[in-house]
């Protein structure tokens, strides 16, 4: 009988140890877990270090869009495809906005505030559609800041078109750096640590199969609503620090690049993985900046270079990388 091989993927013997809490025990198995979450952190910090103003500025931009990247793949992970990232971004926006511009807020308390508020506006004003899943959802989710947009600029309130300028900027440069990253890393770790709880588990579980959750005696619509209030609290809080970072809020700040873009660095870095969404925009922000150049060319680059990472790694750039981290293949026979 013929011989042939097959592929086998085997987890690599630290992985295995490390997993238990013999890793205490040992500094190699606490310096291959440490490893990966250590190195992006310090190396980013080190990197907005030393790069020029510009790309300074690009970094806090790439760190807001992994932030809204983030929050959709949560609420991916929790079973609400959404098209409506700019929506909460916006409204985040325009309440920091409002707030310095007619009340003198001070911008440490506007970012707060906004945060808080957006999230619970954005889930009040969502509990109505709330029940509606998948496509639907998504698209009432598109709908609504596109309805924002033109009742903004029929009434002309909250300066209609012009929108609000003169707003009260951030201290320097590096108190953008800090809160940007900062925030990025906090919503990074806090939400792959809730969604890994127990707790966090009901989340996953309505995603997986909401018809056996509620079979449960599980209400899915509370924990929807939970998931909904703490995505869109994360984009508020992207749009109240952008507002006072650029000091404008306006019409722009419900475009649609603030829902495309997160989704396709989602694509890129590994959908459910949520610090896949980390790479994938800290990747697609740089690039198309440093694109740039190429005028218009640069869409043509920007969609060529989109398609290539997702027919090359379908899987996602964090999944391989994890993969290749923690798993070693070989090849075994099979007769």
């Amino acid at each position: 009988m013929k011989e042939h091989a097959r592929r086998e993927r085997i987890d690599r013997g630290i992985k295995a140890r490390s997993d238990d809490v013999y890793a205490l025990l040992s500094y190699r198995e606490m310096l291959y877990l440490i490893f990966p979450r250590v190195v992006p952190v310090v190396g980013l910090a080190i990197l907005a270090y030393f790069l020029p103003l510009y790309w300074k500025k690009v970094v806090i931009q790439a760190c807001i869009f992994a932030m809204l990247s983030i929050s959709w793949d949560f609420l991916s992970s929790c079973g609400m495809l959404s098209l409506g990232q700019a929506l909460f971004f916006g409204i985040g926006s325009y309440i920091a906005g409002s707030l310095n511009h007619f009340f003198n807020i001070p911008v440490f308390l506007t970012i707060p505030i906004a945060t808080l508020v957006g999230g619970l506006f954005s889930t009040i004003l969502l509990l109505p559609v709330i029940r509606l899943r998948g496509i639907y959802f998504a698209m009432v989710t598109l709908i609504l800041p596109l309805m924002l947009m033109r009742m903004i600029e029929a009434t002309k309130i909250l300066g209609g078109t012009e929108g609000i300028t003169s707003l009260s900027p951030l201290p320097n440069i590096w108190v953008e750096i800090v809160l940007s990253m900062g925030g990025m890393w906090f919503v990074l770790f806090s939400l792959r640590r809730f969604i890994s709880s127990d707790y966090g588990l009901i989340f996953v579980s309505i995603r997986d199969n909401d018809r056996a959750a509620m079979a449960s005696g599980i209400n899915i619509y509370s924990f929807k609503a939970q998931a909904l209030f703490i995505g869109s609290s994360v984009c508020a809080f992207c749009g109240a620090f952008l507002t006072h970072a650029y000091m404008f809020t306006g019409m722009p700040v419900f475009a649609l690049d603030y829902s495309i873009l997160p989704i396709a660095a989602s694509a890129i870095g590994g959908i459910g993985t949520l610090a896949g969404s980390l790479v994938g925009a800290l990747i697609l922000v740089p690039l198309s900046e440093y694109l740039r150049e190429f005028s218009t060319l640069r869409i043509v680059f920007y969609g060529l270079i989109l398609v290539i990472c997702v027919v090359a790694l379908p899987e996602g750039i964090f999944h391989y990388a994890s993969r290749k981290y923690t798993q070693i293949e070989r090849w075994v026979k099979v007769e």
